[in-house]
């Protein structure tokens, strides 16, 4: 028993020496990956948004996802959460009062909740078998069922939460939004986003939304300014409205290594759901942690290599324990 702890120690002893002289040495870890050129993505505005919740109903019936219910009555689609049928949520901040609306105390707002297509996704880099890709051209990172194993990697690998699983499905399959690019070739877009009527959710290219968010973050409160609807380049739906209070940040510019899904709130982004992240994805480390240990097969020839001495040691104080009973047992 003592030489099976010594051996797992050892084991567990030289994988954290090799992955801490990984993690430790910056030097090391890949770059991480920049977002597509042409990377399309949304542009969410919380200070725009009124919480109709019309994206909501418009993502459920693009991708013909079931309503799912969290009320006794069962009248309603009332998710709590996004899951493996609700691919797009908004959620409400509330504090206080509730007096002002993108005020963050005694005030609300809202946030919207889906897939941020990262430049450098996790849920891509820890699935196994490529059921999750991200687009070369177009960046959105999609999902594939019929790759899939069930192994749901990506879920735990996100970091906000998004890969949901769908536990009911006899064969086991993800769901997320993929920016309703089955619909493309049909001349439609994101259906969030051609569905909201005061433009909190637009769609185009990630390079013309984030400067579209610049060009937002620079005006002045209460100055009424035209505000495009549904996707930069298409049909001019703009409209005039005073603008809202701004934090000064665009988040997804930077976070995680960047997003395809930028966002703007009046609001602290944490506070209103989203994760304070760094700006270097995950994956960047992860898999240059992976391909060490692996690279040559170096973790498998030591693992290999300390459980055949443990063996031996075993196997010759078997012999010298079984040459010493015979000797008692002759005496």
């Amino acid at each position: 028993m003592a030489n099976r702890r010594d051996f797992l120690r050892g084991v567990l002893a030289g994988g954290a020496a090799l992955t801490a002289g990984v993690a430790t040495d910056p030097a090391c870890a890949r770059e991480t990956r920049q977002r597509p050129p042409e990377a399309l993505g949304l542009l969410y505005d919380a200070t725009l948004c009124v919480g109709c919740k019309a994206c909501v109903a418009a993502c459920k019936e693009a991708n013909g996802n079931p309503p799912v219910f969290s009320t006794e009555d069962q009248l309603w689609d009332t998710p709590l959460d996004t899951n493996g049928y609700t691919f797009n949520l908004i959620k409400m901040y509330r504090n206080g009062t509730m007096d002002t609306k993108d005020q963050e105390v005694n005030g609300y707002s809202f946030m919207k909740v889906s897939c941020m297509h990262c430049a450098d996704p996790s849920c891509v880099s820890a699935c196994p078998v490529s059921a999750m890709t991200k687009d070369p051209e177009t960046g959105i990172v999609g999902y594939n069922p019929d790759k899939c194993i069930g192994c749901r990697y990506c879920v735990a690998a996100c970091p906000f939460g998004i890969p949901k699983y769908q536990y009911d499905d006899p064969t086991g399959r993800i769901g997320k939004c993929e920016l309703c690019r089955h619909r493309y070739k049909d001349g439609h877009y994101s259906a969030c986003a051609e569905v909201c009527p005061t433009g909190a959710t637009l769609y185009g290219k990630t390079s013309d939304l984030l400067a579209e968010a610049k060009r937002r973050l620079a005006m002045k409160p209460g100055q009424v300014n035209r505000f495009p609807r549904g996707k930069i380049g298409g049909p001019d739906q703009s409209y005039e409205m005073p603008a809202g209070t701004y934090l000064q940040h665009v988040y997804g510019e930077k976070e995680y290594g960047g997003t395809q899904v930028l966002k703007l709130s009046g609001v602290n982004f944490q506070k209103v759901g989203m994760p304070d992240l760094p700006p270097e994805s995950a994956a960047a480390l992860s898999e240059t942690i992976q391909h060490t240990l692996y690279s040559n097969l170096l973790m498998p020839f030591a693992v290999l290599g300390a459980m055949t001495f443990a063996a031996k040691r075993n196997v010759k104080a078997d012999e010298g324990e079984t040459a010493n009973d015979s000797e008692r047992k002759e005496g």
